[in-house]
């Protein structure tokens, strides 16, 4: 990954008229504040990994990290389904799930920059055992590598079934988090809630409206992310601008 990010600025610097600035990167969490230690749940080659130090050695440029979730939150609001909204759950449901949140305009980070952990809300008490050695936790029952590992074939082979029980599932966590912090929007991405589509989206719905009761998270909203494909780069880029105070 290093020596791809070195030779990338190398020819951006040579070939173009563009100079880079910044480095912004979103990763899988939990981190230490700032991304100086990474550990990610999914990828237990990296524990207390000094992702922060290699990435500056590398690139020579200011670097930012944060959750990629986080990231995307930044981007959803900056030029996805989340533009002009100032409280909002911004989520990923992927391999993993993850989820940052916006509150007054401002992206929460918390103690440590891991705020808005949404795939470690309890969904299923006597649930699965989760990767972070809880049981029940959203990424445990919801991600695709968990629907792998209960099904015994890839997400994108889900029986119907299976999608209404995972969209049921995130939207239980959405309203949890709805009523929790007085939201309306949740705004969701990555390849398990896109590739399910609008079931998923039906069953997820529906599990807001039935557990999203009070008078602020009534009407709560399980919306599809604006930015496709394209949204972890754009968080990235977001991740650099706002590290730059842009």
């Amino acid at each position: 990954m290093f020596a791809v990010l070195e030779s990338l600025i190398a020819q951006v610097r040579s070939g173009t008229s563009e100079v880079p600035v910044v480095c912004g990167v979103g990763t899988g969490g939990p981190m230490t504040r700032g991304g100086v230690h990474v550990s990610p749940v999914n990828i237990p080659a990296w524990r207390s990994f000094p992702l922060l130090d290699r990435l500056s050695a590398s690139t020579g440029l200011p670097t930012f990290i944060e959750n990629d979730a986080k990231a995307l939150a930044l981007a959803e609001g900056w030029l996805g389904a989340a533009q002009g909204v100032e409280n909002y759950l911004a989520m990923v449901v992927s391999t993993g799930v993850g989820g940052g949140i916006v509150l007054d305009g401002r992206l929460l980070d918390g103690a440590d920059g891991n705020a808005g952990h949404v795939g470690h809300i309890c969904v299923e008490p006597e649930g699965r055992e989760c990767g972070c050695g809880a049981r029940g936790c959203l990424e445990a029952e919801a991600s695709g590598t968990a629907i792998a590992a209960y099904t015994g074939r890839p997400a994108a082979e889900a029986t119907p079934e299976v999608i209404e029980r995972t969209g049921r599932l995130v939207g239980r966590a959405v309203a949890t988090v709805a009523n929790l912090l007085d939201l309306r929007l949740a705004v969701v991405a990555g390849s398990v809630a896109l590739g399910f589509g609008d079931p998923f989206f039906a069953a997820a719905n529906d599990e807001i409206a039935l557990r999203a009761q009070l008078d602020f998270s009534r009407g709560c909203e399980l919306r599809r992310g604006g930015l496709g494909a394209e949204g972890p780069l754009v968080g990235a880029a977001a991740v650099g601008w706002r590290g730059l105070d842009q």
